[in-house]
């Protein structure tokens, strides 16, 4: 496994000012704490922290902090914080470790392999938790849990209990049957029902019914028209 040491020195100015000179000369304002010790403000190397990050293990490594003048301390990230806009290390919270002592962490849960139930069956595959909590010695923490998921079919789960962990060193401390990922069905998106589709079709038949009144009502006004015409000729024809 790789082995990490984080360069630091005690921090002796404190407030923002002090943090940003700090952060010109190439270090990183941190804090160390835990494990029963006292909590001392450093300044860390932050090219060989941003390494950490970056390593297979991730925040999960345990480095040594070599102290300016002499000591040494066993620690892990605990939190960090990044400039959102160039992603630049700010600020991190090392956390004292006591190698004999066991502690929680978060892993990673990462699985390889295509499902049977998405390459045979047209299924989806969902992540669904992407790490689990364990309770071990500092020595035992995994990096990550790889989990194949090629023999998975459609309405399989995986749950956390079904991953392998060696449970004399680890104990899962996440709901054993809380679901890690699964193979589901596409949704199919729902047709028209027969009644909708035919009031659909009939929609347009209403205007003929209004243009074929509209007819009506003309011829009914045109011979309106025409009667006082009739009248007129008939009264003449007695006259005569």
């Amino acid at each position: 496994m790789q082995t990490f040491t984080v360069e630091g020195r005690v921090r002796e100015e404190r407030g923002k000012n002090a943090a940003r000179r700090t952060r010109q000369t190439g270090m990183v304002p941190a804090v160390l704490y835990g494990a029963g010790g006292t909590t001392v403000a450093l300044a860390v190397n932050g090219k060989q922290v941003a390494r950490i990050l970056r390593s297979e293990s991730g925040h999960n490594t345990i480095f040594t902090v070599q102290l300016a003048g002499g000591g040494e301390e066993k620690a892990m990230l605990k939190d960090w914080q990044v400039d959102p806009a160039s992603g630049a290390l700010l600020h991190a919270d090392l956390l004292r470790i006591a190698m004999d002592v066991r502690m929680r962490v978060r892993v990673p849960v990462h699985t390889f392999g295509e499902p049977q139930g998405v390459k045979m069956q047209g299924g989806v595959f969902e992540m669904v938790t992407r790490e689990v909590e364990i309770e071990c010695l500092p020595s035992d923490i995994p990096g990550e849990f790889r989990v194949d998921v090629s023999e998975m079919v459609i309405g399989k789960q995986l749950r956390a209990g079904e991953l392998p962990l060696d449970p004399q060193k680890i104990r899962l401390v996440t709901d054993p049957q809380r679901v890690l990922a699964h193979v589901v069905t596409l949704k199919k998106e729902e047709e028209p029902a027969p009644e909708a589709a035919v009031t659909a079709g009939a929609a347009p038949a209403e205007p003929e019914v209004i243009k074929k009144g509209k007819k009506e009502e003309e011829g009914e006004a045109e011979a309106a028209a025409e009667a006082p015409k009739a009248e007129k000729a008939e009264k003449k024809a007695k006259e005569k």
